[in-house]
């Protein structure tokens, strides 16, 4: 008796090899955004009225929302898209001949990263075209694109295959929803904090007590502006005197960010706080914390960015992010 094979539809047969051509041009869009982000350039972007959709494209590739973690989101959107694009068509480069038990494996575990990484990457971009609708409210082909070629893969990952554990298609898609959906705000809490009229970033006050010897942790990220003028305080010999316990010390702290504080001269005036200097403290007769001596002269409270360059002399970049509230 002939038994007449069963078919294969073709979406099953193509399906590696579409989502690596896919993989492959998101890879070459995000390489060419990330190069132009890191050289400084300009992106191409197709002129609309006066201009409207280049500045579209700019603005957007030069909000807070394209930058995680220091780097360009690009650069991981390349990196996505790169792992993607493995492994759809790395076990296509093995020989069918031998080895058939180990294919099978890799066949399994490729799909389930497929199913994963598309997944994972369809939930960000979907975040990230809701903040482009309601935050930015401006027009980026570039994310469009990147939000399509992410939608196809997750789409191609569901139905380029047949699922013999239908179970996987759900708590698999969920689990990776999930975990991305908080990740993804996790990442983008600071942006989410109030701001004011100018876009300046409301630090946040303390709300617990502080602990000896370090007191609340510096959280806010410094700008170019901020490790600048960090800089520049220190080659000109300002000093920032202050106390672990002191919340307008934190604010101050905040103000600059973590990264910049790491470059400024502060000397710490509690015996009980790292690195303490208390007879420094005393001999420059510092009655309020915190307080800045400047070219020799004092400033007493938390200062903003613009005032310390004014006193300073600092005539860098001056697009400070953070603000203190009631100023």
């Amino acid at each position: 008796m002939i038994r007449s094979r069963r078919s294969v539809p073709w979406i099953h047969r193509w399906s590696r090899p579409m989502i690596g051509a896919i993989a492959i041009a998101g890879a070459i869009l995000t390489a060419y955004l990330t190069i132009t982000k890191l050289t400084g350039g300009d992106v191409a972007c197709g002129a609309g009225d006066a201009g409207t959709l280049t500045t579209g494209c700019k603005s957007v590739l030069d909000s807070p929302y394209a930058t995680v973690f220091g780097l360009p989101l690009s650069l991981f959107g390349f990196l996505a898209y790169g792992s993607m694009s493995v492994a759809s068509l790395g076990p296509l480069l093995i020989k069918p001949e031998g080895k058939k038990s180990f294919r099978k494996q890799l066949d399994e575990w490729t799909w389930l990263f497929l199913l994963a990484g598309g997944t994972s990457m369809a939930v960000f971009s979907g975040y990230l075209m809701y903040i482009l609708a309601t935050e930015l409210q401006s027009v980026c082909y570039y994310c469009i694109g990147s939000a399509a070629f992410s939608l196809s893969l997750m789409g191609l990952s569901i139905f380029g295959r047949e699922w013999e554990e239908v179970g996987q298609l759900f708590f698999v898609p969920i689990v990776v929803s999930m975990i991305t959906l908080v990740g993804t705000l996790g990442v983008y809490a600071h942006l989410n904090q109030p701001t004011t009229a100018d876009g300046r970033i409301l630090i946040e006050q303390p709300t617990t007590q502080p602990q000896p010897p370090y007191g609340w942790e510096v959280n806010t990220t410094s700008g170019p502006a901020e490790i600048e003028l960090a800089k520049h305080l220190t080659a000109v010999g300002a000093t920032m005197y202050g106390a672990f316990w002191c919340p307008h010390c934190y604010d101050q702290k905040q103000v600059l960010g973590k990264e910049a504080v790491q470059e400024i001269t502060y000397v710490e005036c509690d015996p009980r706080g790292k690195n303490p200097q208390p007879e420094v403290c005393q001999a420059a007769e510092i009655a309020s914390y915190p307080s800045w001596e400047i070219n020799g002269e004092k400033l007493s409270g938390a200062q903003l960015p613009e005032t310390l360059a004014q006193e300073s002399g600092y005539t860098g970049l001056m697009d400070f992010k953070y603000t203190i509230p009631g100023r």
